[in-house]
């Protein structure tokens, strides 16, 4: 039977790998590389980088996986992403079948933890939906969450107190509410953090975490949005891509 291995592989350092990680990926023949074009390409390449670093067996291969580009979400966002994910399941599928043998293993590469904000599992269970026989397991990784509260050495809860971990969308459609004690925001192209009302607010900020290029900044939000938001455009224009995510909480009385 076909066999996928969904790897986590943390945040943007090669060293986030877990050894499960690594023995994982001394199992599989083919890698699936996502592709999203020129733009992006430094995430294809870190992916082929993990792979040379510690596959340790000459037998693998890289697939490129052309990702669809997601429509404009507009008035139905979730109906912009069932159409993305079905795309996607239809390309998945066509690949399993192509370039993966009945007795070979195929792994694919997620940013992150598959379990926080990445759609792979979904994809792969509507892959096996369309009638594609074929076992997988989840390997976990390092989240650029964890990341984030390693690199500002910082505890993302207070004692006794939540954690909400949600999308710049969702805190630009609700803004921030104190019952959430710390909010880790993720997925925030718009800079949500610049349209809401900062007073009593600290930030955590951070950007390609773990990486040479990472970049942070911490402080009061009504003092470091404006900063925060141009080292953000600065970054992306340099690097062609950014992927970051903050922690909000309200001031200690």
């Amino acid at each position: 039977m076909r066999r996928i291995r969904i790897i986590g592989i943390g945040a943007g350092n090669p060293e986030h790998i877990t050894i499960q990680a690594v023995r994982a990926l001394n199992s599989v023949d083919v890698v699936f590389v996502p592709d999203k074009g020129a733009e992006k390409s430094a995430l294809r390449e870190l992916r082929e980088e993990i792979c040379r670093r510690y596959i340790e067996h000459g037998n693998w291969r890289t697939v490129p996986l052309k990702v669809p580009k997601r429509a404009a979400a507009g008035d139905d966002y979730r109906g912009s992403v069932d159409d993305w994910h079905a795309a996607l399941a239809e390309s998945y599928e066509r690949l399993f079948r192509d370039e993966l043998g009945e007795d070979q293993t195929g792994a694919l590469l997620v940013w992150g933890d598959p379990s926080l904000y990445d759609s792979t599992l979904r994809i792969i269970e509507a892959v096996r939906a369309r009638g594609l026989v074929f076992d997988y397991d989840v390997i976990p990784g390092i989240t650029s969450v964890q990341a984030l509260a390693a690199a500002h050495r910082l505890v993302l809860n207070r004692i006794g107190e939540p954690v909400t971990i949600t999308t710049g969308r969702k805190l630009a459609e609700g803004g921030f509410h104190d019952e959430n004690g710390s909010t880790v925001v993720m997925l925030d192209g718009e800079q949500a953090f610049a349209k809401i009302d900062p007073a009593g607010l600290d930030i955590w900020w951070g950007a390609y975490l773990g990486a040479p290029q990472e970049v942070l900044a911490s402080g009061p939000l009504a003092e470091i949005s404006d900063e925060i938001v141009r080292r953000r455009e600065a970054a992306r224009a340099q690097n062609g891509w950014i992927m970051d995510t903050y922690l909000l909480r309200r001031h200690e009385s």
